[in-house]
């Protein structure tokens, strides 16, 4: 049934959150950017990390200039099991021109051929660059960026277990910001001896646009409640109908799509007997859907991958 439904029964534009809900800027970023520019002069290779549902939108245009400069740089697209593959051509032929080194990663596969491919590329560009002040030194030093919540921490942990043997040396979190400050060198190999520099995921102090800003909320790049749960959900909504992705009908038993947040909130409360206990102007106590708790139902199936596999930036590319 969902086929058939024609692309006028849904929004054509989505306009319901306010631009100041979308700036993100924490006083820990500030910071944290200034502590990496200051650590430049010790580093080899700048490996950036970006999540490869949104490969375009949300990147720091800045780290490539203000962080990474001449140094070497690779764009490592991370949760690459969580796109449909067929895409994966396109975001290269898009992203190419200024990011030759582009690397796809899931950290949760210990078998991943871009976590294996990792160290022996910035060993290459490293052999073959300007190392200037640290032209003499044995060891190679390794800065990792990137936006908050994109895989960082679990990426420095999967190299570690495949090329040190050793396990977990950086703290992951489901929310974003876990880590707050560059840390000391993390051993990553003995040989060659490599290095890495974590760092706190930086977003640019102000997003450019709407659509970039709950692209990046839906990734739970941003917190969920600096933007409103129900809002991410009713974008989330907006996306999928709008690019004709109707997996969530069948996921929550639904009976055909459905452009109204609200209907498909309630469902999913029934769904999962979530209700609260309000007033009603009698003053008795009465229960009625917790939209909020089924708004974290919705964007839970999405960010698991139960609702499909695609790209958000489907229509830059």
């Amino acid at each position: 049934m969902a086929s058939k439904i024609s692309e006028g029964t849904f929004r054509s534009a989505f306009k319901a959150v306010d631009k100041e809900l979308l700036r993100w800027f924490p006083g820990h970023m500030g910071k944290g950017l200034k502590q990496m520019q200051q650590k430049l002069r010790s580093v080899d290779c700048v490996i950036e990390v970006h999540d490869a549902r949104i490969p375009i939108s949300g990147r720091n245009s800045d780290f490539k200039y203000t962080i990474s400069g001449v140094k070497p740089h690779i764009l490592v697209l991370n949760k690459v099991d969580m796109i449909d593959r067929s895409y994966k051509n396109k975001i290269i032929k898009k992203l190419d021109p200024e990011n030759p080194n582009i690397v796809f990663t899931n950290c949760k596969d210990p078998r991943c051929p871009g976590v294996r491919k990792l160290f022996p590329l910035a060993q290459d560009l490293i052999n073959n660059s300007n190392r200037y002040n640290r032209t003499n030194e044995e060891d190679f030093n390794i800065m990792i960026i990137g936006v908050p919540n994109v895989g960082k921490s679990s990426l420095i942990n999967a190299l570690r277990i495949k090329f040190l043997g050793k396990g977990k040396a950086s703290q992951v979190g489901a929310a974003p910001g876990i880590t707050k400050s560059v840390l000391h060198k993390i051993k990553m190999s003995e040989n060659p001896l490599i290095y890495m520099l974590d760092t706190p995921g930086i977003l640019t102090p102000t997003i450019a646009d709407i659509e970039t800003g709950l692209k990046l909320a839906l990734c739970a790049t941003i917190q969920d409640h600096l933007v409103g749960e129900t809002i991410i959900a009713d974008y989330l909504l907006y996306w999928c109908n709008h690019h004709k992705h109707f997996k969530y009908v069948d996921h929550f038993n639904l009976v055909k799509p459905c452009d109204n947040i609200l209907e498909v909130l309630v469902h999913i409360s029934k769904l999962y007997n979530k209700m609260i206990k309000v007033r009603n102007p009698m003053n008795e106590y009465e229960l009625k859907p917790h939209l909020q708790v089924a708004s974290v139902i919705f964007l839970k199936a999405f960010r698991d991958g139960k609702l499909g596999k695609f790209v958000l930036d489907e229509d830059l590319l």
